[in-house]
């Protein structure tokens, strides 16, 4: 009977060699998928634990997943995109943060805690195909790479994405937004949507509770707006921690100096992972988040993971006349008088969004040239 493999062994045979990274002297390199541009000497390991260096060079994950899931899009939560249809999401193991109330734990703390092993984390196997089929067969219009950092897997996504292109999909990140400006060229031509988890506003929470620093976050949300992704951030809003009302200004009135149209979703915390003993956000401190995103300017804010108890702060109004356009009940849209051309049908505003899924053909070249230059530049990292 041969030995049962340990996680890490598992995921170690589920690997292909890496674009995002730059070959340095005496075997080590320099890893770009995510902020912490990890310098990873030979046969170690960077932050995430998933990606690691083999002779030099730069190991990522690759044909397996950790959790698969169909979902309405707006569970991501995607407020202007598609409303009504079904995202499929998929997500691999490793983060590139260890957030103490991380809802994901399981899949995102592999290899970082023993815990998740224990809890059940496996790899999955499955192709790029086989992940754009099951989208396909689940009637899902958009796919999605969630419940662990899908930056330090992006190699792995642009190859599922590219596919789910051919076919018609509509591609999205759910991210911590610990981003480098290499990574966002990387998977730019290839990822239509971008939700950025904005954690708090205070760099000493962001270090000692999450493993990150608040800087990076920051240009990653002013970089996805200048770069043309359809972005829509979302701050759990947790007792004690980041609920003061100087945080949420802080963070309203960066996203309003940012564009402010980005849509802001206050959503509601529950106890879970390492952070147990902190009680569940109650929905008057979310109405009073949605309430300071108004007062700095947001046109679009909503309440989030308590349907029903936040009034009307889970619908989309015109900016211009107030009319309601969308209607939801936590993830459920009841009414959409939004058309595919995203106008509002009372005074013909234009809502910010992805009300349809995007003809390829007229960028097809503007992807390619996009692809061949962020690929060339890589190549030249990695050659210097």
């Amino acid at each position: 009977m041969s030995p049962t493999l340990t996680l890490e062994q598992l995921l170690t045979k589920r690997t292909v060699e890496g674009v995002l990274f730059e070959k340095l002297p005496d075997h080590r390199v320099k890893c770009y998928a995510c902020a912490h541009r990890c310098l990873i000497p030979e046969g170690k390991k960077g932050i995430c634990k998933v990606r690691y260096n083999e002779g030099g060079l730069l190991q990522v994950p690759r044909d397996y997943a950790g959790a698969l899931q169909v979902d309405p899009i707006e569970k991501k939560p995607f407020f202007h995109a598609l409303p009504g249809t079904r995202a499929f999401s998929f997500g691999m193991l490793g983060c590139d943060y260890h957030c103490r109330y991380c809802q994901n734990w399981i899949t995102s703390q592999a290899l970082n805690d023993p815990a998740s092993e224990e809890a059940g984390a496996r790899p999955q196997d499955v192709t790029a195909s086989e992940l754009v089929k099951m989208a396909l067969q689940n009637k899902c219009q958009t796919i999605t790479s969630t419940y662990n950092e899908p930056l330090i897997t992006s190699e792995w996504a642009v190859e599922i994405f590219k596919e789910a292109r051919q076919k018609g999909l509509l591609t999205s990140y759910v991210s911590n937004g610990n981003a480098t400006k290499e990574v966002l060229e990387f998977i730019r031509p290839w990822v239509d949507l971008y939700k950025v988890d904005l954690k708090g506003f205070n760099d000493k929470h962001y270090r000692q509770t999450m493993g990150g620093t608040l800087k990076p976050v920051l240009e990653t949300v002013e970089r996805l707006k200048t770069m043309g992704f359809w972005l829509e951030i979302v701050t759990l809003v947790i007792p004690g921690f980041n609920d003061s009302e100087e945080e949420l200004r802080g963070i309203a009135k960066f996203i309003a100096s940012v564009d402010r149209d980005i849509p802001w979703h206050v959503t509601a915390f529950h106890s879970d992972y390492k952070m147990m003993d902190t009680p569940d956000t109650e929905s008057e401190q979310l109405n009073r988040g949605f309430q300071i995103g108004k007062e700095a300017g947001l046109r679009y804010v909503y309440s989030g993971n308590r349907p029903g108890e936040v009034g009307t702060t889970e619908n989309t109004y015109c900016p211009s006349c107030n009319e309601l356009l969308i209607e939801r009940y936590g993830f459920q849209v009841m009414r959409n008088v939004l058309g595919s051309n995203g106008k509002c049908p009372k005074c013909s505003t234009t809502i910010p969004g992805v009300w349809k899924i995007p003809s390829r053909e007229t960028n097809r070249v503007t992807i390619v040239e996009k692809t061949l230059k962020a690929e060339e530049a890589l190549s030249q990292l990695q050659k210097s």
